[in-house]
C-alpha cells in the first residue's frame, strides 16, 4: 500500500462576494414579495457573504463544470501539468445535466488526455466521496496521482423563477401564495463555488498533507430522507420521484426545487454526527488531544454550540481554538465547503510540520457522515 498526500489545493469562487442585503437582487422575489424567513435564517446561520455564478438578471455566468475546471487548472504548473493527470474524481450535488456525468463534463473542458473518471453524487458528502476515490486509487497503487473536487452551482436552482409558477398556481386555487418553508429555508443557506485537491503518492512543495485515514457512515437504513430534490415527500416518509409526476406538476409543485425537512434535521444531524465521529476516532485509535485543527462543515452557525455539546458528551470535545471555519465569509457551498476550508488553512502559512487535522462532513440527505485525518509534512 502506498502513502497518499494532498500536495496542492485550489478554489474558484465566481464573481464578487454578495452581502445579505443583495441576495434578493440576484435570487429574485417570489410572487413579487420579499421573503419573511430570510432575515431570521441569516441571523441564525451567520453567513455574511457568499458567491453566485449568476448575474442580477438570473443569467448564469458559469455552469458547474466551468466552476470546477477553473479550480482544477490552478493545480497545474511546470512540475505537474494537465498531461500528467491520471485520475479525475468530481463530486457535486448540483450537476449541470443528468447525463453525462459531472466528471465527464469537467474533463471535456480540460481537453488534456484520456484519464480515469469518477463522479460522486449525493449532498455534502459528495466531495468527500470524490476525495476517497482518489485516496484509494493512489493507496492501492492503481494510480500515482489524482485530482479530486467538490463543487456546487445551486444559485440557478434557487432563483425565484423556479418557484413563481407554484406561487401563481396557489393563488389561482385561492390559497396563500407562499412557498413552503422547507423550500424557502434553503434559498438563504446555499451558494456557489468549487474546490480542488491534487493527490500524489509522494509529498511535494513547502507542505503536504498526508491522508492517514478516511471513514464514512450512513444511517439511511433507519432514518427518512431529510434533504432532497427532483421529487417530493409523501405522508409515509417515502420520496415520490419526478418521473412519477406529470410534466405540469413539475412546475405547479416545484418538484425540482431543493427541499429540507427541518424538523428531521434538528432531531438527528447533531446526534448522528457525534455518534459517527466518535466511532471514526475510536476505530482509528485517536483522541481529541491528537487533533490540532478541527474543520467541520457546518451548514449553519446555528448548529455549532449543539455540536460542541454533543462531542463533549461523547468525550471527543474540541477546544474552541482548534476549530477552523470560513462559513461566514464564503457561505455554505455544500460538497465544496470542506475543500474551501482546507484550501484556506493549507495556504494560510499557519500550518507547521506535524500538525494534525480532522475533517468532518455531515450530509442531511439521508444522514451520511464522512471524516478524514491528515498530518502536515
Amino acid at each position: 500500500m502506498f502513502e497518499v498526500y494532498i500536495t496542492k489545493a485550489a478554489k474558484y469562487l465566481p464573481n464578487e462576494a454578495i452581502s445579505n442585503d443583495e441576495m434578493e437582487d440576484y435570487l429574485g422575489l417570489i410572487n413579487d414579495a420579499a421573503s419573511k424567513a430570510r432575515r431570521i435564517i441569516l441571523r441564525n446561520n451567520k453567513i455574511t457573504s457568499r458567491y453566485y455564478a449568476i448575474d442580477k438578471t438570473g443569467k448564469s455566468t458559469h455552469n458547474n463544470a466551468e466552476l470546477t475546471k477553473n479550480a482544477v487548472v490552478q493545480l497545474f504548473d511546470e512540475n505537474f501539468t494537465a498531461q500528467d493527470l491520471e485520475v479525475l474524481s468530481c463530486g457535486t450535488s448540483t450537476p449541470d445535466v443528468f447525463l453525462p456525468s459531472h466528471a465527464a463534463m469537467v474533463h471535456g473542458l480540460l481537453k488534456n488526455k484520456s484519464v480515469e473518471l469518477n463522479s460522486s453524487t449525493g449532498v455534502c458528502c459528495a466531495g468527500m466521496n470524490s476525495l476517497k476515490f482518489g485516496f484509494l486509487s493512489i493507496k492501492s497503487g492503481n494510480s500515482q496521482n489524482a485530482i479530486c473536487t467538490g463543487s456546487e452551482k445551486v444559485s440557478s436552482w434557487l432563483n425565484a423563477q423556479m418557484y413563481n409558477h407554484e406561487a401563481a398556481n396557489l393563488k389561482s386555487l385561492e390559497e396563500q401564495p407562499i412557498i413552503a418553508f422547507k423550500k424557502d429555508f434553503l434559498r438563504w443557506m446555499l451558494s456557489d463555488g468549487a474546490g480542488a485537491f491534487l493527490l500524489e503518492n509522494k509529498p511535494r512543495g513547502p507542505i503536504s498533507l498526508k491522508i492517514e485515514w478516511m471513514e464514512a457512515f450512513s444511517y439511511a437504513y433507519e432514518l427518512e430522507t431529510c434533504m432532497y430534490a427532483g421529487g417530493d415527500k409523501l405522508e409515509n416518509g417515502e420520496i415520490k420521484s419526478w418521473s412519477d409526476y406529470k410534466p405540469e406538476q413539475w412546475l405547479n409543485e416545484s418538484v425540482f426545487a431543493i427541499k429540507q425537512d427541518v424538523k428531521l434535521l434538528d432531531e438527528f444531524i447533531l446526534s448522528k454526527g457525534a455518534e459517527s465521529m466518535s466511532d471514526a476516532m475510536s476505530k482509528n485509535n485517536i483522541s481529541s488531544d491528537q487533533v490540532d485543527y478541527f474543520i467541520p462543515h457546518v451548514s449553519s452557525n446555528f448548529f455549532v454550540e449543539g455540536l460542541k455539546k454533543g462531542l463533549a458528551e461523547r468525550g471527543i470535545g474540541m477546544e474552541d481554538e482548534k476549530w477552523f471555519m470560513n462559513l461566514s465569509r464564503v457561505g455554505n457551498v455544500g460538497s465544496a465547503s470542506i475543500y474551501l476550508a482546507l484550501e484556506e488553512l493549507m495556504n494560510s502559512g499557519n500550518l507547521k510540520k506535524g500538525d494534525r487535522i480532522l475533517l468532518s462532513v455531515p450530509e442531511s440527505g439521508r444522514f451520511s457522515f464522512a471524516y478524514a485525518y491528515l498530518t502536515v509534512c
